[in-house]
């Protein structure tokens, strides 16, 4: 297996971890460890679509990244402005 394939695996793995975590009730679909996972997981799969190179999913997974990215750091309803 080639390096590219495990990068790849490693972040599809991540992405359907958070899909089953969320299906079974044990993660939030806005909380902050399933936008955690699916961040490093899309992260991980554009990694490796670009290594390959196959820029169609390096678009779709840095997309999916970057609506993790922004989720993930926004600010919380009901937080403190600072």
């Amino acid at each position: 297996m080639t390096t590219e394939e495990l990068i790849g695996f490693a972040g599809v793995g991540l992405l359907l971890l958070a899909f089953l975590l969320n299906l079974l009730g044990f993660l939030q679909a806005g909380g902050r460890p399933y936008l955690f996972l699916n961040l490093v997981g899309a992260g991980l799969a554009g990694l490796s679509a670009a290594l390959i190179p196959f820029w169609p999913f390096v678009v779709l997974e840095g997309v999916w990244a970057l609506v993790a990215a922004v989720g993930l750091f926004r600010p919380r309803r009901g937080a403190a402005a600072a």
